[in-house]
């Protein structure tokens, strides 16, 4: 995370609101930033996420001062910045890493039937039925399946543990976010998580459960996590290390 730094005020001038992600061209390609304001906050921050990289301001910064903080450290963002990873499809030929383990994708040579889990010679694959334009499809369902299957498993452990209510469980693609929960004890899962292993899965799981005690991310939610999974700070320093890699996963129809 780059040094903060103070901003400039300037409460002369009419302040613009900042937008929620900006870009910056770096070596050449266009980047998109977060941009998070922060009552907390007293400095610019720029900072690498896993979801990405964001830019942090105070609630009373103007915008166009932390544009020009931003261009100022786009240096340091690109040296730090990895390349983006290529998209990565769900189709035959292709190794995934179902629960972490890598996993070849083939084709089961029938029209029916479902995904099955199967080793031979060369390790654990998967295979995939229906026609070459279907199997992506097939794949995804048949993961999202296997994700939502841990998660409320998972996210039912860590509510008996804390004494809240997961009222529903449901997934999405999201392309920076892990998860999210509503104070009426709905929460959303980014199905990605099946790649992972399950130590990652669970500590989201958990994360996102304890927002059901306090929905934010203060000292008090990070005892919370900390009270259900002790061993928290595993699945959270992988996910930072290895998450834009598992972000790198498209569904079937999404854009590369």
């Amino acid at each position: 995370m780059i040094p903060d730094a103070p901003p400039m005020f300037s409460f002369l001038r009419q302040r613009t609101a900042p937008p929620p992600i900006t870009h910056v061209e770096l070596d050449g390609v266009m980047t998109a930033i977060a941009v998070r304001t922060s009552k907390r906050a007293r400095n610019f921050r720029l900072s690498l996420p896993a979801s990405g990289p964001l830019l942090t301001l105070p609630e009373q910064a103007r915008w166009a001062d932390a544009e020009a903080f931003l261009y100022r450290h786009r240096h340091w963002l690109a040296a730090r910045l990895p390349r983006t990873a290529p998209a990565q499809m769900l189709q035959a030929g292709v190794t995934i890493p179902l629960r972490g383990v890598p996993h070849r994708i083939i084709a089961a040579g029938t029209l029916r039937g479902r995904v099955e889990m199967a080793e031979d010679g060369e390790g654990p694959l998967l295979r995939v039925p229906g026609d070459p334009e279907h199997q992506p499809r097939r794949l995804y369902d048949w993961l999202k399946a296997e994700a939502l299957a841990d998660l409320v498993a998972r996210s039912q452990v860590h509510a008996g543990r804390l004494g809240v209510e997961v009222k529903q469980v449901r997934l999405r693609s999201q392309s920076s976010r892990w998860g999210s929960c509503s104070s009426s004890g709905n929460i959303n899962y980014n199905w990605r998580l099946i790649l992972a292993p399950p130590f990652v899965l669970d500590y989201v799981a958990a994360h996102e459960v304890a927002h059901l005690v306090e929905m934010n991310h203060s000292p008090a939610f990070w005892r919370t996590v900390v009270r259900t999974l002790p061993e928290m700070e595993r699945g959270r320093a992988w996910l930072k290390a290895h998450g834009r890699g598992l972000m790198a996963w498209r569904a079937p129809g999404e854009a590369p």
